[in-house]
């Protein structure tokens, strides 16, 4: 099974208002950028990734869970982080009955979460070239 068809399994399954939340951040995530690709990971948890790890998608009794991995380095200017602020590097959505998410504001956080990976991962590429020049002189 791809981690594509486990996603698809978990939101069919869900057959009440988490369900159906779950389903519309995750194509608001997907619509962000089309390098994003989707994971299973941690025992049955959704992720979604480019150039590493970004959000984890969980639903609970009472909610469904986004959680970026480096939420705490990222612009969050439509507010919509509400959970682990006591935290230096993630940061969450907790998402409840009756409320919905803006797409084109979580669209927009997701893309800061790419650039903030990708940038990231340039910085760790620009180390290890300038390690390798050094070693050769």
């Amino acid at each position: 099974m791809t981690p594509t068809d486990s996603i698809d399994a978990l939101i069919d399954g869900l057959t009440d208002w988490r369900g159906a939340t779950l389903a519309s951040l995750r194509k608001a995530i997907l619509e962000a950028d089309p390098d994003i690709i989707e994971e299973w990971k941690w025992m049955g948890s959704p992720v979604w990734s480019c150039d590493g790890n970004m959000v984890v998608g969980n639903a609970h009794k009472d909610k469904v869970k986004l959680t970026f991995s480096h939420g705490a380095s990222l612009p969050d200017p439509d507010k919509l982080f509400n959970n682990g602020f006591g935290g230096k590097v993630w940061r969450s959505i907790d998402v409840f009955e009756g409320v919905t998410i803006d797409p084109p504001a979580l669209k927009n956080l997701v893309r800061s979460a790419v650039a903030y990976n990708q940038a990231k991962k340039k910085k760790k590429a620009d180390a290890a070239s300038r390690a390798k020049k050094t070693k050769e002189v």
